[in-house]
């Protein structure tokens, strides 16, 4: 099995935190992982890394047999938890600006993705509700022909109707030839979906291995193991 995302004993340390200590994982091509844990885990922290936007401290990280950096940001597909959209943007020209930048961005793919997302280019990103906004974020996302796709807690401020419409979307477009990792404290919600998992807390990796393994032997969901695992954290 080829392994897409290859870490080891990679720590990240800031001035006053460390964010990350002596993580390794892997993520084989076609599995979506899902990368759990609460606030101030270290989700965001690794994503970036894997982003190319942080650097480690230590320990070796390959995306596509890349050091994260310029080569991989051609491969690697990020959605951050925050929104990254100008408001003085329209949809539309919110995918031109995607496609000045990634080679592999599909214009007949975004058209596509709007249409299930019930948005139109002619929209304003500042006249939209959270939620349309993160429906127009991950059809960014998602019309690029990446190999790793990362997404940092990509259902934020969506109410039912528009999570089903997200998660239609992310089955719908995921490629074999590709990768996930998705961050998510809506553990029911996407749980399904989820080859592999990684809880993290304080910084490391605290239980790991295959979703349906886990459930096996612990007879328990992924949300009922979340529980277990962070105690009074609640999964949402």
């Amino acid at each position: 099995m080829s392994m897409l995302v290859q870490i080891s004993s990679l720590t990240k340390r800031y001035i006053t935190t460390t964010a990350l200590s002596d993580v390794t994982l892997e993520v084989p091509e076609g599995h979506i992982m899902g990368l759990l844990g609460p606030n101030g885990s270290g989700k965001t922290t690794l994503m970036k890394i894997l982003a190319g936007l942080v650097s480690p401290t230590s320990g070796s990280v390959l995306v596509d047999g890349m050091a994260p950096g310029v080569g991989t940001k051609a491969v690697v597909s990020f959605l951050p938890d925050v929104n990254h959209l100008d408001r003085w943007m329209s949809v539309g020209e919110a995918g031109d600006f995607y496609a000045d930048f990634y080679l592999d961005f599909e214009r007949k793919r975004f058209e596509e993705l709007l249409a299930i997302m019930r948005l139109t280019p002619g929209q304003k990103i500042g006249s939209l509700s959270k939620g349309m906004v993160e429906k127009a974020r991950v059809s960014l996302v998602f019309s690029r022909r990446a190999r790793l796709y990362v997404l940092d807690e990509p259902f934020g401020g969506l109410d039912p109707v528009a999570r089903s419409q997200v998660l239609d979307a992310l089955v719908a477009n995921f490629r074999t030839d590709s990768s996930m990792i998705l961050s998510t404290q809506m553990v029911a919600d996407v749980e399904r979906f989820f080859d592999d998992v990684v809880f993290l807390d304080g910084g490391r990796v605290v239980l790991a291995g295959d979703a349906e393994d886990l459930r096996t032997r612990r007879g328990a969901s992924i949300e009922d193991i979340y529980r277990e695992v962070y105690g009074h954290v609640e999964a949402c």
